[in-house]
């Protein structure tokens, strides 16, 4: 069966950001299940790890003064701090997925992903929108993975992180799971067949 995704020698990268229980997490994971081609970079975080989380599998969980001398050495891609914690994008493993041919999914802060965009950096990004902020409200208590004052942090922000959706090149509302997933991956498979992508990856026999 002819591949949809997984053809270029050097693998793109993806910047997706959401406000926290927009989804984005899930649908990255729904991109992963169905082509393996796409790998999700594992950030380095300060904060304490959360019930049912797996070091070096969801975050690599580091010391602030390990996460100051990565800063200082530029071995990150971006780096932001996300209510009062250090969250950063290590280079070498997104460059080494690259070259592996694997497109690299960036599931990071708006803050990190602003700072990319702007420096220049080459890659495809995504926002995923929350139907509405009430809508967020009711996902975030649902979870019951944070204090209420945590949450309503959380949403404060998410307002600021919505405006801030503006800078990105795809906007998708998650108000339907299927649909935005089937947003996402066409984009994805769209980005892969652009015209300037044949100049070094396809093979044409």
């Amino acid at each position: 069966m002819e591949k949809l995704l997984g053809k270029l020698k050097k693998g793109l990268v993806f910047v997706v950001s959401a406000p926290a229980g927009t989804g984005k997490t899930t649908l990255v994971g729904m991109l992963m299940d169905e082509f393996p081609c796409i790998s999700e970079s594992i950030s380095c975080t300060t904060r304490p790890m959360r019930p049912g989380e797996i070091p070096d599998q969801h975050y690599h969980f580091i010391s602030k003064k390990e996460f100051s001398k990565r800063v200082e050495k530029g071995e990150f891609l971006e780096h932001a701090e996300v209510f009062g914690h250090e969250y950063g994008t290590l280079r070498s493993h997104v460059e080494a997925k690259q070259k592996e041919g694997k497109h690299v999914a960036l599931v990071i802060d708006t803050q990190g992903a602003v700072q990319l965009k702007k420096s220049g950096y080459e890659a495809i990004f995504i926002f995923i929108r929350p139907p509405s902020l009430a809508e967020l409200r009711a996902r975030l208590f649902k979870r019951k993975t944070e204090k209420t004052e945590h949450i309503e942090q959380r949403l404060a922000w998410a307002r600021d992180e919505i405006a801030m959706g503006k800078e990105y090149e795809y906007q998708i509302v998650n108000d339907n799971l299927h649909r935005a997933y089937e947003i996402l991956r066409s984009i994805l498979i769209a980005e892969e067949h652009k015209e300037e992508r044949y100049e070094y990856g396809h093979d044409d026999e």
